[in-house]
Parts: C-alpha cells; structure tokens; sequence
C-alpha cells in the first residue's frame, strides 16, 4: 500500500478527541480507523477537512461520513475476522476500506457509475484487495453472493429493505439510518433462531437511500 505520514498525527488525534471521548472502545474498529488514510478518500483540495468531525462532499450530491458515524455504526456490527460484510451506498470507499480491515470479505454497492468507478479503483490502489465493488440499486442486495455475516447501509431508508433483511446469515447483524429526510435514527437489527430483533441506537442524518425498497427519489427536504 502506498505509505504517507502526512496525516497520521490528525489521525491519532481522531481517534483520541472523537471517538473515544464519545465512547467508542472497541480496539480493533479504533485500530482500523487509525490504520485507514482518509484523506486519500477525498478529493485533494478538501483534504485539510479529512479528519473534521464532519461529512465531507465526495461528489455527486454525497459525503463522506464523519469519523464518529463510521466508527459507531462498525462497532454496533461486532465484525469477526471469518465474516462475510455487504455495504450499501459505496460512496467514495472509506467505509468499504475499514470493513476490510476487519471482516474476511467486503461487498459493496453504489448506483452511481462514476462513484462506484472511482472507488474501485482507490481501493485497489490502496491496497484493499478483499472489497468488491459492484454498480446497481443497492435495496436489491447482491442474492448471488448471499448471506452475509453483516450489513451496513450508508443512506436513509424509510424502512430497512425486505431483500436486504433476506439475504442475513444466521446470527447476522444489518445497521441502517431509518426515518424521513430530516429525522432519522440507526436501527441494528440481529438474525437469531430465524428471527429478527431490532435495537434503536441514536439519532443521524444521512443522504437518502434511493432504489426500488427504499426512496424512488429522494424525498424532499
């Protein structure tokens, strides 16, 4: 992986001013943020905002996550080093990039050509050879390479995806944003004796998740 210790003091200081202060304590999701170059997920002349504690425009209408969000919704899914991972809403690769660090495998799904592009080619670049970027209506899921350990979705549905909640291994574990435009709250949902549990975490807000499951277009804010 190409090496560059231009961020790595701002990293730390992510770590320890954003994520642990605000009660993230898992070792291995804080290892794999601090392990992850951000700024080499934005574009150059916003790379001096890397490592705020914001979401960072990526083009295309998106962002990139803020660091304490990425962190949160990783920790809730609990990842082990044998699981299978599905993300939907690609984005630029960050997120896909610390999945990888501590899941087996990492698919991911972004409908639009030229994000999903770009980040293919970022993660390859960086080194990240256990990610799998695919092109489509990420509410459909990916059945072919079906179940999956965990899932995370990066946008807002109104309710989480019936194909997406399908395609769960056996104690598998799904977070998402749900609610409207302007309100909404992370959801993990747990797979256990073929039944599904739903815990209510905190209050978000991400772009919206368009597709056939979810928003046809996004709803108006």
């Amino acid at each position: 992986m190409p090496v560059s210790n231009d961020y790595a003091r701002q990293r730390a200081e992510m770590i320890e001013k954003q994520l642990r202060r605000r009660g993230i304590e898992d070792n291995c999701v804080l290892g794999a943020l601090l392990a992850v170059p951000r700024h080499e997920f934005v574009r150059e002349e916003l790379r001096t905002r890397a490592y705020e504690d914001v979401p960072v425009p990526i083009g295309s209408g998106q962002t990139i996550s803020q660091p304490y969000i990425v962190a949160a919704m990783t920790a809730a899914l609990n990842l082990r080093p044998t699981d299978r991972a599905l993300e939907i809403g690609t984005g630029c690769g960050y997120q896909a990039a610390v999945l990888s660090l501590l899941a087996k495998e990492v698919f991911t799904i972004e409908r639009r050509a030229e994000l999903a592009s770009a980040a293919s080619e970022r993660l390859e670049w960086l080194g990240y050879l256990n990610v799998h970027v695919h092109c489509g209506d990420g509410t459909l899921g990916l059945p072919e390479f079906a179940p999956f350990d965990a899932i995370l979705v990066a946008a807002a549905a109104p309710a989480p995806p019936q194909p997406l909640l399908a395609q769960m291994a056996e104690g598998g574990r799904i977070i998402i944003p749900v609610g409207g435009a302007d309100n909404q709250e992370l959801q993990l949902i747990e797979k256990r004796a073929g039944r599904l549990f739903t815990k209510t975490m905190e209050g978000c807000r991400f772009v919206p998740l368009v597709g056939h499951h979810a928003w046809q277009k996004p709803p108006e804010r």
